[in-house]
């Protein structure tokens, strides 16, 4: 079964989107998710420091 997540505080870093929503048990995760084609990169962290940090150092494999 897919999430299905609002998502809000949408940034973009570089090529990776960070933004915030809440998952199935109430709770506020972060999300960072690179949007480069054939990436795969996309995390979710408890805190939006770590998602934005992840986001920064994030490198793509594929170029």
């Amino acid at each position: 079964m897919t999430a299905n997540r609002r998502f809000r505080r949408v940034v973009r870093i570089g090529p990776v989107q960070v933004a915030t929503s809440y998952d199935g048990r109430g709770r506020e995760k972060h999300t960072a998710a690179c949007t480069a084609p054939r990436c795969g990169f996309a995390t979710d962290y408890d805190s939006r420091v770590a998602a934005e940090l992840a986001a920064r150092t994030h490198r793509c494999a594929i170029r």
